[in-house]
């Protein structure tokens, strides 16, 4: 019998077989290039209603159905970006190979195409997403983009998230190359974001540094068939004369992906300080302008390489050049009841920066699992000049002084990232990272000589400075649904040492003093949602951080901006440790009511200390004992008003800072209103509106006033959508930092300030392939390069 069951089975197995055919084939354009990715689907022509099966050809354009029944069939090859192709029906009664040439699809799809003149916006439980690849909206820069997302605030003093500042940018999970925010918002090009990504309770997957929330700029991928590019050229009014220029090209054929772009810009703007202070009896009263002309040129390019279906190797890399020269004028009025006196100085800034990134990967993903391997190597020079002089006309003598203070930064970053899903409903991640960093700051002090004809080094106010710090990670998260619930709560541990060195000279020796800080903690991070109804949805949040210091922060350089100011470092500056809690409510998926509230331990503090004897002020980075911020916002859409489209909505916030050590006590409420706007106006001009107005604020230590910003542009379209065209005017209302400063032993009335009525004109034009396909987009993280600080 035994026997018997196994020739039954065998039978059966060769009886189901027979009359089972293949269908294979290739497709390809009409270059004979291969075309992977396309949908091939096989239609059974003798029963109705009967599923169709469907394949997808590789990378070589090749498919295959297996043990397909006798009968009556039809081909159908669809691709975006060309047009669909069937087959005449055929009747299969053996094996079948067709192959099928497809041609490209020239007209705009517009009947079947859905755009939108706003971000698509999309709040979870850790972050916020707005998507921009569907707008309509033109955007010059990152600056404009920021100001399109709710929730963000950008003023001349930086950036800001529910009234928290110490915002990291991430490009692609990367910190960006630019290593101060300001120059980040107005130089990065915004033609290129597919997707911001505001991420206020970031999970184990995300470094743990960071007690302000994460901004994560995603970057559009090539994903376009054959060769397309796009040149843009810019000319406006800021400070003067401005302009700059941008080309990029791309191409995708075959297995190969490669993109390649480079621009040039000089960028105008000015920085303006008053502040009238009093020093015992006697007035300051300081009025400083700072003029901004950098040159900047960056380089970039990337290649991407599919050795299989399932497998792909790339690298990336970057260069960057800087120049800023400019010139800082300061006039003091010093004068009491009886005297007057004045003082004029010019501060001479000579900045020169060069970094490069290179950034190998290889990555294998199926439907189901995905791993990354990553490297990135960043190298880093700035070599900077500061001449501090008088000026004729001034009756305040001091000895003029000369500053030369070279920086090299090397970071080398390994990564890990491995994620299964376990389910439709189940995911597991774990990665792993190591971070070796690497710097060296020389700073060498020269005083004027005696007969006042150049200058000498004085090495008791010189010093070096080196960090040699290692970092390591790992973490693992797990991603949940339950019916109408969802989870995700992952763990962190991170082990870092580092290492301060710094050698000057004290009291005629040579002194080498080491500060050591290795710090081994596990970060928790958690959040639970539930779709209340089929519009609403809630979602409750946790995650514990750790801020540490910049590496500039942690230098004891002092940078002075006149003869009675500067900002110094501080190497015993610790790290700060955040708790954030938050809940959301959601309407379709987009942000309505959030409160949240975090508590950080030993915050960073830019403490403004006054000597009265040598009426002397300094700036320095301490940590103070407590932060408190809690913030409540309401959004809401404006597509209920015809032809308006856009978000507007209110973040009412409080700050809290606490400091028996540092005899800080401040707390402060306010409330922000924010609007972005677009109306289609006739002939198709897209009109855009970016306004804010806040109350009185805590920034710091310093009491501002009320504050607002309004910004608008105008644009259009031309030659079928490839030449677009903006007018934008920026800063039209741009009240800064108005506000004053207690020093404990002095007060004063401050006004941070910049330049007014910016007016740019943009042009870009972009040519070859318009239509593409979407392949997978890579992420990995080069988060140490943002606690390098180079403010020019």
């Amino acid at each position: 019998m035994k026997y018997l069951a196994t020739i039954i089975i065998i039978f059966i197995g060769v009886f189901k077989s027979y009359g089972q055919y293949t269908v294979e084939g290739t497709v390809t354009d009409e270059n004979d290039t291969p075309i992977p990715f396309a949908n091939v689907i096989l239609h059974f022509q003798q029963e109705k209603g009967k599923t169709p099966k469907g394949e997808i050809t590789d990378d070589q354009g090749k498919f295959r159905f297996s043990k397909i029944q006798k009968g009556m069939y039809q081909l159908e090859i669809s691709v975006l970006g060309f047009k669909v192709k069937k087959s005449d029906n055929f009747y299969l009664e053996s094996n079948k190979t067709l192959n099928f040439t497809i041609q490209e699809e020239n007209q705009a799809l517009s009947e079947v195409e859905i755009t939108a003149r706003r971000p698509v916006i999309k709040q979870t439980a850790e972050k916020l997403v707005v998507d921009l690849e569907k707008t309509e909206m033109i955007n010059s820069s990152l600056q404009d983009v920021m100001r399109k997302v709710p929730g963000i605030l950008v003023t001349n003093n930086g950036i800001s998230v529910a009234g928290k500042s110490g915002v990291r940018i991430l490009i692609n999970g990367k910190t960006t190359e630019y290593m101060d925010v300001e120059t980040l918002l107005r130089d990065f090009p915004a033609d290129n974001i597919a997707k911001v990504e505001v991420v206020e309770q970031p999970g184990a997957e995300y470094d743990a540094s960071g007690t302000g929330a994460v901004i994560n700029i995603i970057l559009k991928k090539n994903v376009k068939l054959g060769t397309h590019g796009s040149a843009m050229v810019w000319v406006g009014e800021d400070e003067g004369f401005e302009y700059g220029t941008r080309a990029s090209i791309a191409s995708y054929k075959n297995k190969l992906n490669w993109q390649a772009s480079i621009g040039h810009s000089r960028p105008t703007w000015r920085d303006d300080l008053f502040l009238v202070r009093t020093v015992g009896d006697e007035t300051y009263d300081q009025v400083t302008r700072e003029p901004y002309d950098p040159v900047n040129l960056n380089i970039g390019g990337s290649l991407d390489y599919y050795l299989s279906k399932h497998h792909s190797i790339g690298i990336g890399g970057r260069w960057n050049s800087r120049q800023s020269d400019r010139i800082a004028t300061s006039r003091t009025v010093i004068s009491d009841s009886n005297n007057s006196n004045i003082l004029l100085s010019e501060n001479t800034f000579d900045r020169d920066r060069v970094d490069f990134n290179i950034n190998p990967y290889y990555e294998y993903k199926t439907d189901k699992d995905r791993l990354l391997i990553d490297f990135n190597y960043i190298d880093y020079v700035n070599d900077d000049t500061n001449t501090l002089s008088d000026v004729m006309g001034s009756t305040v003598d001091f000895t003029d002084r000369r500053y030369l203070q070279d920086g090299k930064y090397n970071i080398k970053t390994y990564r890990l990232d491995y994620s299964r899903n376990l389910s439709d409903d189940l995911k597991l991640s774990f990665g792993s990272k190591f971070a070796d960093v690497n710097t060296d700051n020389d700073l060498q002090s020269f005083e004027e000589n005696e007969s006042g004809t150049g200058f000498v080094l004085d090495p008791e106010t010189s010093s070096r400075f080196l960090i040699d710090e290692t970092i390591f990670a790992l973490y693992t998260k797990l991603n949940a649904n339950f019916g109408k619930w969802s989870f995700s709560g992952g763990l962190r541990y991170e082990d870092s040492k580092t290492d301060g060195t710094s050698i000057f000279l004290k009291n005629g020796v040579m002194t080498t003093e080491i500060n050591k800080r290795p710090i081994s903690k596990l970060f928790p991070s958690a959040s639970i949602s539930r779709k209340i109804t089929e519009a609403i949805g809630a979602s409750l949040s946790y995650s514990y951080r750790i801020e540490r210091p910049s590496y500039g922060s942690l230098n004891s350089f002092q940078e002075f901006l006149d003869p009675f100011s500067a900002s110094e470092g501080n190497p015993r500056l610790r790290p700060a440790f955040t708790n954030n809690y938050q809940f959301n409510l959601t309407y379709e998926g987009q942000p309505f009511f959030t409160v949240g509230y975090s508590r950080t331990n030993d915050e960073i503090f830019d403490l403004i200390k006054q000597n009265n004897e040598t009426a002397q002020i300094r700036q320095q980075a301490v940590n103070v004992e407590n932060f408190e911020n809690w913030n409540f916002r309401l959004f809401g859409p404006l597509n209920f008003i015809k032809k308006l489209d856009g978000f507007t909505g209110f973040i009412v916030n409080r700050n809290s800072f606490t400091s028996a050590s540092h005899d800080v006590n401040l707390s402060k409420w306010n409330l922000i209103w924010f609007l972005q706007a677009n109306y289609k106006l006739p002939w198709d001009v897209n009109l855009e509106v970016s306004g804010n107005y806040g109350t009185g604020a805590l920034e710091g230590q310093i009491e501002v006033d009320w504050l607002a910003g309004l910004d608008f542009s105008l644009g259009k379209k031309f030659l079928d959508n490839k030449l677009k065209v903006n007018l934008g005017f920026n800063k039209m209302l741009n009240r800064g930092f108005v506000g004053n400063i207690d020093y404990g032993n002095g007060t004063a009335n401050v006004e941070s300030n910049g330049s007014r009525q910016n007016i740019q004109l943009r042009v870009s034009y972009s040519f070859g392939s318009k239509f593409g396909k979407k392949k997978s987009k890579r992420n990995s993280s080069r988060d140490e390069e943002n606690r390098i600080e180079n403010n020019n």
